[in-house]
């Protein structure tokens, strides 16, 4: 087993991009580190420069580490390697609680086998819809003039703690300190009202995903999903960015709303979240 330097891991971005979508999240990670994103994991592969199977992991010597919650993601061409990874070479620390997210869901009977033999209780599961978008061509035009374009601005840490707020993993101070990581230093978009208050806003991900789409209640309706989605986007597109996001299976109303602005999925191909607590 191995740990990518800086130059490594720039090479395993490009290697990743030919095994799309399934290492879209792994490479959503590597595409924000090599881009001097600030990042608390590290990533560690069986071999090098031939890996079959890469795995994005906190890194325990990073002095801000325990600020975030501890999470884990993985890809594989070869689930033999994977499995030896981390039932054999310890490839993950399975002491404490954390969350695997954005594996293929084929890999779901490994990690139970292997928590199983671990004693670790999978805590919770969720399956999703990975949607892309791979032609901004495809998305809506928006008036210069609308009264809505003209209040669309960037979050910023005066909004972390409404955001954490309605976000349905925050609440806590780890929940805090992650929307302040993604407002500050990735991309966001926000409509605000007269007083400068967001109404509706959408951020990025620290693995480069649209996510934490959330309108106030009382002004849902309006369009202003549609809108955020449409000019992040576009954006991003422009940026260079990978255009995608995660939407659970259960959440018709954000599918439907993805796949009327041009984002579509490989139907062959879910991702899927687990919550492990030892």
């Amino acid at each position: 087993m191995k740990i990518l330097d800086q130059d490594e891991l720039k090479t395993a971005e490009q290697v990743l991009r030919c095994y799309l979508p399934k290492s879209t999240k792994v490479y959503g990670f590597l595409f924000g580190m090599n881009r001097n994103k600030p990042y608390t994991l590290e990533v560690a592969v069986d071999s090098w420069p031939d890996f079959k199977s890469i795995i994005c992991r906190p890194d325990q010597k990073n002095e801000h580490v325990s600020k975030y919650m501890k999470k884990v993601t993985l890809f594989c061409t070869d689930v033999q390697v994977l499995k030896t990874m981390i039932l054999e070479e310890n490839a993950i620390d399975w002491t404490t609680y954390f969350l695997i997210g954005g594996f293929d869901i084929s890999l779901a009977p490994l990690l139970k086998e292997v928590a199983a033999s671990r004693g670790v209780n999978v805590r919770g599961f969720t399956s999703c819809h990975l949607m892309s978008l791979s032609d901004p061509c495809d998305l809506p035009e928006l008036p210069d003039n609308s009264s809505i374009v003209t209040r669309i601005c960037s979050l910023n840490e005066s909004h972390i703690d409404i955001v954490n707020k309605t976000w349905k993993f925050g609440g806590d101070e780890k929940g805090y300190n992650n929307i302040k990581n993604l407002i500050s230093n990735y991309q966001s978009c926000c409509i605000v009202d007269e007083t400068g208050q967001p109404l509706s806003w959408v951020l990025m991900y620290d693995y480069c995903a649209l996510g934490l789409l959330y309108t106030l209640p009382e002004h849902r309706g309006k369009g202003y999903a549609k809108t955020l989605i449409t000019v992040m986007s576009k954006k991003l597109y422009a940026q260079g960015y990978p255009v995608y996001c995660f939407i659970e299976e259960k959440n018709d109303i954000s599918f439907r709303l993805f796949k009327s602005l041009g984002f579509a999925e490989d139907p062959s191909y879910r991702a899927a979240w687990f919550e492990f607590n030892y």
